[in-house]
């Protein structure tokens, strides 16, 4: 029988995964106070398979990085504590996890502020009211354009956020580039409008970037270090002119600093015949890219497969089938039915309804 692509070893830098099947980071909004909590290690554990790799949900770097209720943080000693256990859940299963470290700049509101300030961005533009997946408004407050003083501060919070998961066990992170969040605020011409060395050149928005890249790698060595891009996506009202001169920037700039993997995010995928099309857009930074390559992007199965049977990428991110399948890799091993995603339960508060209660195979 063929060996089903997704399900072959792969070596990781110094790390040996049994498969290709990676756990992307999701948000679940169940950390009470920022602070992770018991649930998060049952809900972790159950999709932990030997060899498996698992990137946690976004994570705060600092009290400024918050823009969301119940996101998890690791800036505080309670944060490093309140890890440790969720970690040894995971390793226990023979898994390897990273901490993905986050800093949403202007998408936040001055409730999540500290002293109710306005939120931190690379610009001083807000973004226009958001309609959320369940259909209610989301509204951000205006944000504060940093100053180039302040920058070297926000560097370092990523830098000491990576200690704290290093120190809370975690075996590497993946620094959040993505998504229209701080980072890509920078990265991104149409949310950065400065005038001074971190903007207008794609030389000078990559700067800030390629500098918290520079210290999470000088702190904790590149061996431990991912980062997720999303070059083609437009969220957040985060969109570049020439996102293919973005990416491919960035992804040979990463060569410099001898980091462990980059992680991309797929554009929309084409439908021909009822089945979505992988349009093969990221092959250039896959080959730009000296390290290893996670394409995520809504991939299933059969599409996984394809794009690792063909060498595009090394890994593959699942998100909400993940999700939803706390078994994924064996029900891909065995060709079984999928359980299907909740999405209204996605960010609920609940501890354990759509978050450890969707059911296994067994």
């Amino acid at each position: 029988m063929e060996p089903i692509p997704l399900l072959t070893p792969y070596k990781m830098g110094q790390l040996d995964l049994a498969h290709r099947i990676v756990l992307a980071p999701l948000t679940r909004q169940r950390s009470y106070g920022n602070v992770p909590q018991p649930h998060a290690a049952v809900y972790y554990a159950q999709r932990a398979t030997p060899g498996g790799l698992l990137i946690t949900e976004a994570t705060g770097v600092s009290n400024t990085a918050q823009g969301y209720s119940d996101t998890p943080g690791i800036w505080t000693a309670e944060h490093v504590e309140a890890w440790k256990p969720i970690v040894d859940a995971v390793h226990a299963k023979g898994a390897l996890f990273f901490c993905q470290i986050w800093h949403v700049g202007r998408v936040s509101t001055y409730e999540f502020q500290p002293g109710g300030a306005a939120p931190l961005s690379s610009t001083d533009k807000g973004i226009g009211p958001q309609t959320s997946f369940d259909g209610h408004i989301e509204e951000f407050s205006p944000p504060r354009r940093l100053a180039v003083e302040e920058l070297p501060a926000i560097v370092d919070d990523f830098r000491k956020a990576a200690r704290n998961a290093i120190d809370a066990g975690f075996d590497g992170v993946e620094i959040h580039g993505a998504n229209g969040y701080l980072i890509e605020q920078f990265l991104k011409d149409s949310a950065n409008d400065r005038i001074d060395e971190y903007g207008g050149s794609l030389e000078n928005r990559c700067r800030f970037a390629l500098e918290v890249v520079d210290a999470v790698v000088k702190e904790v060595g590149g061996h431990r270090v991912g980062i997720r891009l999303s070059p083609f996506t437009d969220l957040l009202e985060c969109h570049d002119s020439d996102p293919h001169s973005l990416a491919l920037h960035m992804s040979t700039k990463l060569n410099d600093h001898d980091v462990l993997y980059l992680h991309m995010i797929e554009p929309r995928m084409a439908v021909v015949d009822g089945r979505r099309v992988v349009p093969k857009r990221l092959l250039p930074y896959r080959e730009a890219f000296k390290g290893t390559f996670i394409a995520n992007g809504g991939y299933d199965r059969e599409e996984g497969g394809k794009v690792v049977a063909e060498g595009y990428t090394d890994l593959v991110a699942f998100g909400r089938l993940f999700l939803a399948n706390p078994d994924l890799p064996k029900r891909f091993e065995v060709g079984a039915e999928l359980n299907k995603y909740d999405r209204m339960t996605f960010y609920s508060s609940d501890p354990v309804v759509g978050y450890t209660d969707y059911p296994f195979l067994e």
